[in-house]
C-alpha cells in the first residue's frame, strides 16, 4: 500500500485508528475456545465489527508464535483474511525484527512476501545493514523502533550521545539511509511531550503511536502536537478495545470503543482542517 493510498483511507474513514491484535486465549471469550482456531475466530469478529472505524491492524506476532504451529497458521488466516476481504486496510507485523544482510532480508521476505504485509516493525540497534533490505521493497513500510512507551526506554533511548538523545539519533540517521521515504516511526503515546522535538526531525514521515487507552497516553495530546499535513499519525490500541468485553458481545464492545477514538480523531481531523 502506498502512502497516498492510506492518507486516502484517513480521510474516507476520518480515523487514523490502529487496532492491536494482540489475541490471547487467556484473555478471550471462553465461548471461543471450542473452536477449532479461536485466535482466528477471535480476530475476524474483531476485524468484521470495527474494519470501517479504523485504517490499520497490527497483530504482534509473539501472541501467535507463543501457540508454536497453530499459532503461526492462525496469523497467516488473519492477514490473509485482511487481505482478501478488506484489502483497503494497512497491515503491520509488530514484530520488531533487526538483523543484518541475508537475515534481515529473509525476514522482510517473510513479512513482505510470504504473508504480504504492508509494513513491519524494526529494531535499529544494528545500524543500516539491518534496516536498508526491508526498505528495499516497493509500496512496503519499515516501522522503525525510535521511543518507545515503555519506562525502559529512559535507559537507553533519552541518553545523550556528544549532547543529543539516542532516539534522536536515530531519527536523524535513518533519513539517510536508502528509499528512507518507506520509513515511518514508533513514538508511544506516553512520550507525547516529546512531539514537538520528533516532528522537527521528521515532519514528513508517519508516527505509529502505541499506548493510546490502556498505558494511559491521551488522543489530544498526541494530535496536538503530532499531526502533520498528510495526518502522519497512526494511533494504536489494542487491550481497550480487544477485551471490552469477556463475554459473547465482545466484538460489538469492542466496535463501541473503536467507535469513541474514531470519533474523537474525527474532531481532531476538522479542529485541524485535514481532509475536509
Amino acid at each position: 500500500m502506498t502512502t497516498e493510498e492510506l492518507v486516502a483511507q484517513i480521510y474516507l474513514k476520518k480515523s487514523f485508528l490502529c487496532i492491536g491484535l494482540d489475541t490471547d486465549l487467556e484473555k478471550i471469550p471462553p465461548h471461543l475456545l471450542k473452536e477449532p482456531d479461536p485466535i482466528f475466530s477471535f480476530n475476524k469478529a474483531i476485524i468484521d465489527a470495527t474494519h470501517h472505524l479504523c485504517v490499520a491492524y497490527k497483530p504482534n506476532t509473539a501472541f501467535y508464535e507463543a501457540y508454536g504451529l497453530k499459532g503461526w497458521e492462525a496469523l497467516s488466516k488473519t492477514i490473509e483474511y485482511l487481505n482478501d476481504s478488506y484489502p483497503e486496510i494497512f497491515t503491520i507485523a509488530d514484530a520488531k525484527r533487526g538483523d543484518i544482510g541475508n537475515t534481515a532480508t529473509r525476514y522482510a521476505k517473510a513479512f513482505f512476501e510470504a504473508l504480504n504485509f504492508d509494513s513491519i516493525t524494526v529494531a535499529p540497534y544494528m545500524g543500516r545493514d539491518s534496516i536498508e533490505p526491508f526498505l528495499e521493497f516497493e509500496n512496503k513500510h519499515t516501522i522503525l523502533l525510535a521511543l518507545t512507551s515503555n519506562p525502559g526506554a529512559f535507559d537507553f533511548q533519552t541518553q545523550k550521545v556528544n549532547t543529543t538523545e539516542l532516539y534522536k539519533k536515530v531519527l536523524s540517521t535513518s533519513k539517510a539511509y536508502k528509499n528512507s521515504e518507506n520509513l515511518m516511526f514508533v513514538v508511544g503515546a506516553t512520550k507525547a511531550s516529546y512531539l514537538n522535538e520528533i516532528r522537527a526531525i521528521v515532519p514528513d514521515h508517519f508516527l505509529l503511536v502505541p499506548g493510546v487507552g490502556a498505558q494511559g497516553g491521551k488522543l489530544d495530546e498526541v494530535c496536538h502536537f503530532g499531526l502533520n499535513q498528510q495526518v502522519g499519525l497512526l494511533i494504536n490500541s489494542s487491550r481497550s478495545i480487544l477485551y471490552a468485553s469477556g463475554g459473547r458481545d465482545f466484538a460489538e464492545k469492542a466496535a463501541k470503543e473503536a467507535g469513541i477514538l474514531q470519533q474523537g480523531m474525527a474532531i481532531e481531523l476538522d479542529r485541524k482542517k485535514l481532509g475536509s
